[in-house]
């Protein structure tokens, strides 16, 4: 094995302990319920990663195709794609569909229903299809109590290619939810949503098998999420400082971290510059707005200890610029040559800029590469 110092920066680094102990954290949720779990794979889109927080035979949801593709060959046979469908892909969700995966697809409009009852024509086996509903208003999905949701159901019932699987729902407003009462009141208000309208196509003699909620603050607000099949959640994997900044976990939760080096100081003097740039970080601020804004990722140690107060401020496309919060000098804590780690802010943007994954337990030694899939 070799150590973390030999390793050419920047590279991404998961901590295996910190994933399996995050990974316990979903599945005893899934036993205290005693609701089925369907993790979400896009954070670390790696079949080893999801080893362990997604074993097989675990139903998983993915927010790509390629990603579908990658997983099916790992022997997964129960996928949801958590995306709306468009016509252009329906060749390559055939593909799957007749090598036994079930691979189902969303709708939220009767335009995308129609689009796809008049493409799927081109497949030779049945397409699972699911609603999605919108449960807070945040970005996709029919409204509960539209009348377009009734007309979606009916247009794929009316379909001899397609086979109406149920309703998914995602509370990504939960994002916003900086207390355990709001997440709490998100979390109610996606389950009360996606029930609400699987009662409505129920009273049409329309059976919902699926009924999916999730994002990792609703998941993990203490509420029992009566009427649902399943939840699903993805960063709760590796958690980030946006889940910190939730108080969903602690920064020293967080398995996955950016090794990076010393390559300077900034003409100020008050400025260290490492060679993570936001191609190794992302462009993810999305702490801006927490009472503690990250920037673009927090500084620790070579061994991940976080070291309070210095934080990524900016970035260029190769260079990230540390500063202290409370204008220490950089001279006198680093120097030249010097290995530290940026913990991220998104770890789905941070994942994404890497092929492959450097996996540590100790945080001294790399015991295994783990490989990723890329693009879409």
């Amino acid at each position: 094995m070799k150590s973390l110092s030999d390793v050419i920066t920047p590279a991404c680094i998961i901590n295996q302990e910190k994933l399996k102990k995050n990974a316990r954290r979903f599945f005893d949720i899934g036993e205290r319920q005693q609701v089925a779990l369907r993790p979400h794979v896009k954070t670390l889109k790696s079949v080893e990663a999801a080893s362990i927080y997604a074993p097989l035979p675990m139903p998983i949801t993915v927010s790509t195709l390629a990603e579908a593709k990658y997983f099916a060959e790992a022997g997964y046979t129960d996928i949801l794609y958590a995306v709306t469908l468009t016509p252009n892909k329906v060749p390559t969700v055939d593909a799957l569909l007749q090598k036994g995966v079930k691979l189902t697809v969303v709708v939220d409009s009767l335009a995308a229903i129609k689009a796809l009852s008049s493409s799927s024509q081109q497949i030779k086996h049945t397409m699972p299809v699911a609603i999605e509903i919108d449960s807070d208003g945040h970005r996709a999905g029919v409204k509960p109590d539209s009348p377009e949701l009734v007309d979606i159901a009916n247009e794929i019932a009316a379909s001899q290619y397609l086979h109406f699987e149920g309703l998914v729902t995602h509370a990504g407003a939960s994002y916003g939810a900086f207390t355990t009462a709001q997440q709490c009141q998100i979390a109610r208000a996606e389950c009360e949503a996606v029930t609400f309208a699987a009662e409505r196509l129920q009273d049409q003699g329309i059976k919902c098998a699926m009924v999916s909620v999730g994002s990792t603050p609703t998941v993990f607000a203490p509420i029992c999420p009566v009427g649902i099949t399943e939840l699903r959640a993805g960063v709760y994997a590796t958690f980030d400082c946006v889940m910190a900044g939730l108080n969903l976990c602690t920064y020293d939760d967080i398995a996955m971290s950016v090794l990076t080096t010393v390559i300077g100081f900034h003409c100020d003097g008050k400025g260290l510059l490492v060679d993570a740039g936001w191609m190794a970080l992302s462009r993810d601020t999305g702490t801006h707005d927490h009472p503690h804004d990250c920037g673009y990722g927090l500084v620790c140690d070579s061994h991940g200890a976080l070291m309070p107060g210095w934080v990524v401020e900016s970035t260029n496309q190769e260079h990230g610029i540390i500063r202290h919060k409370e204008g220490i000098d950089p001279q006198r804590v680093f120097q030249f040559g010097d290995i530290i780690r940026i913990l991220p802010i998104h770890a789905c943007s941070t994942g994404a800029q890497y092929a492959h994954y450097y996996v540590t337990s100790d945080d001294h030694t790399i015991e295994a590469t783990w490989q990723r899939v890329n693009g879409w």
